[in-house]
């Protein structure tokens, strides 16, 4: 564990010292000067190719690997190949590493409507900003699984489109717990990675941020694949059921949007209002004690 620098220096030198970093200033919930500058459209076009790259890799991973073992299409011992599940969740935690450390300094790196969401209720985007970059992601997940149906098109509709879908067995309502945990894990991953005191305080430990939250998605796909084949991304599960357009899709669809945004909002909460204030309210005592 980090040593607490603000402690070390009262005890040491009996002055209460600045805490040695800095939170950027709560972004407004409305900010009209926003839309005259090009740095946001800029952020929205990358959230846009991010995604859309995002569902081309992953849904063209799922359709190959369903294509690979099929007994009826490459034989008898097609239960043995493909990546398997294993390599479905390499392809969406790897990939989601690489998006956001390109994306990152440009967008945030959200690439995923539940992270916007958080961000958003943290306080760290603007409404605006949040709106624009959620209509990006959701548009670029669309084209991306519709390229996927075009360059598959003799695939895409008999392996079931990469949508997300309730598995048979398991009830609504786990679904939604899956869906809910998942996110939660994701988001407060993010949070996490990206606190700014965690850069100061544990400056020691090289931390690129990209990787602990694209290994985060890779640890919840392992989990919730069997279940729901995991969203955790209401863009990644509307462009998928969109292009797919299957009943079944649309039946189950209310799970991978309610689930992640739930999942995003008690992520935010637990870091901002639980974690973030503990340590504020332990930096105060110190700062009181120094003084006394």
């Amino acid at each position: 564990m980090a040593k607490d620098i603000e402690a070390a220096a009262a005890a040491e030198g009996g002055e209460y010292t600045a805490k040695d970093y800095s939170d950027p200033p709560p972004a407004p919930l409305i900010d009209a000067e926003e839309l005259t500058k090009w740095s946001l459209y800029r952020a929205v076009i990358a959230e846009f190719v991010a995604t859309l790259l995002f569902l081309y890799i992953t849904v063209a991973t799922v359709i190959g690997y369903k294509h690979q073992t099929d007994a009826s299409a490459s034989g008898p011992d097609a239960a043995c190949g493909g990546v398997g599940i294993l390599g479905i969740a390499w392809a969406f935690g790897g990939m989601i590493f690489i998006l956001v450390y390109c994306t990152a300094g440009v967008s945030g790196g959200h690439i995923n409507p539940a992270v916007t969401f958080g961000l958003f209720l943290a306080r760290k985007v603007s409404l605006v900003r949040a709106v624009l970059y959620i209509i990006a992601q959701s548009l670029g997940a669309i084209c991306g699984v519709g390229l996927v149906k075009g360059f598959q098109s003799a695939y895409y509709v008999r392996y079931g489109g990469g949508a997300n879908e309730l598995s048979d067995g398991y009830s609504k309502g786990t679904g939604l717990a899956a869906e809910i945990i998942g996110t939660f894990v994701l988001v407060y991953t993010v949070f996490s990675a990206t606190d700014p005191k965690r850069s100061a305080r544990d400056s020691h430990v090289p931390v690129l941020a990209p990787l602990p939250i694209g290994f985060a998605v890779f640890m919840v796909h392992l989990a919730t694949i069997p279940i729901t084949g995991t969203g955790i991304n209401p863009a990644r599960s509307l462009g998928a059921a969109v292009i797919y357009n299957n009943d079944k899709a649309w039946d189950d669809h209310w799970i991978f949007w309610v689930g992640p945004l739930i999942g995003a909002a008690i992520a935010a909460a637990y870091h901002q209002y639980v974690l973030r204030a503990s340590a504020s309210k332990l930096g105060s005592s110190a700062s009181f004690s120094s003084r006394g």
